[in-house]
């Protein structure tokens, strides 16, 4: 593939500057979640609390989302009542694309290195991911490192002990807390910024994300006829906070509310409606418990992770390769080991679990025994 070799030459050459020394940890990205025992040191560690602090509200931003928003509601509504079917069409696709930009490019792909791609396909993924607007590629994965890392406790950038608003969008508009400027520096993301790809996208951010993300959108609906004013709070506003929201949804009810059938002791839970919203990112105990899983998922059910379909059609053609997954031993151990009994097969309500197996995890889950 010389073409392809001459074309990432090309971008190392535009994109060229000197690199910022390394993180003092090494392959951050592997980020396991402790793995609790079962004592209460143990527990009360992985539960932390929030230091209570009064906000430092940020005006500007808070401007922003609120007239984002308004215009939400303004194209919820013109999508419903007055826009073509294809607009709807393209409006879907859109989506799609920039869940997929989110989803198995900066989350799978970079925050976590759960597989590889190649040249083609993280062009693809930088677009989409431009498309999304949730910040630079190497940006919105060092808070996702972070947020593995320190997760639930002042480090985390959306920290969910601090109540749903603050983790769904008040983290946005507050500022952050002194404890993750303090411990960034921990996070390795020298891998990141030596691909070229995504030194393009930072270096180019702000002229290719209104380009992308606000203007593409408006001007294609025109080709059949829909006008410009509603291609832009449809196609521009509406999809743009959609999918914010289903991406925030990740950061917030799956932290909060469902099922923890891996690991009890960590707050994020199973909860299918947000991988409905986010295309395949709502099963979070999994996520959390083996962050290192492209399915993001156990099971990987295409009808609710349309991002592990996507994955696996590039793998077919190639341009995705290394898939990492967990087997169905190491699963079936940490379910019966730290899983709260909900688990579909290894859980409390499978009647075929063997007497003796029962036992054991009631020693393992004791408050099973009420």
């Amino acid at each position: 593939m010389v073409y392809i070799s001459r074309m990432e030459k090309l971008l190392f050459i535009i994109t060229r500057r000197k690199m910022p020394p390394q993180g003092a940890e090494q392959e951050s990205f592997v980020l396991y979640e402790t793995d609790a025992k079962d004592d209460q040191d143990a527990i009360k560690h992985m539960t932390p609390q929030a230091e209570k602090r009064v906000w430092k509200i940020v005006w500007r931003n808070v401007a922003i989302f609120t007239y984002l928003h308004i215009g939400f509601l303004y194209g919820a509504y013109l999508f419903l009542t007055n826009v073509m079917w294809t607009t709807r069409l393209f409006w879907l696709v859109l989506y799609v694309c920039s869940g997929l930009g989110i989803t198995a490019g900066a989350h799978r792909l970079w925050a976590h290195k759960s597989y590889k791609a190649k040249l083609p396909l993280r062009i693809l993924l930088t677009f989409f991911n431009t498309l999304a607007f949730q910040d630079a590629v190497v940006d919105w994965a060092r808070d996702h490192r972070m947020h593995h890392k320190y997760s639930e406790t002042d480090a985390d950038p959306h920290n969910a002990t601090r109540g749903f608003f603050f983790s769904h969008v008040g983290w946005l508009l507050v500022r952050k807390h002194p404890q993750i400027k303090a411990k960034g520096h921990t996070i390795d993301m020298s891998d990141l910024r030596n691909d070229p790809v995504l030194r393009f996208q930072k270096k180019y951010y702000l002229y290719l994300m209104p380009l992308i993300c606000f203007i593409m959108p408006t001007v294609v609906p025109t080709l059949w006829g829909e006008s410009l004013w509603n291609a832009y709070f449809v196609c521009a506003v509406f999809r743009y906070v959609a999918v914010l929201n289903g991406t925030w949804l990740v950061n917030s009810a799956a932290h909060l509310w469902g099922s923890k059938p891996y690991d009890r002791h960590i707050n994020p839970v199973e909860i299918k409606a947000v991988s409905v919203a986010a295309i395949g990112e709502g099963f979070h105990n999994y996520h959390h418990t083996f962050p290192w899983d492209y399915k993001a998922a156990e099971l990987g059910n295409y009808s609710f992770n349309i991002t592990k379909l996507f994955i696996d059609t590039m793998a077919a053609i190639g341009w995705a390769y290394d898939l990492k997954t967990v087997s169905t031993d190491v699963v079936e151990k940490r379910v019966k080991r730290t899983g709260d009994g909900s688990h579909h097969v290894w859980g409390w309500g499978d009647k075929n679990i063997p007497e003796e197996d029962k036992e054991v995890t009631n020693v393992i889950n004791p408050e099973k025994d009420e």
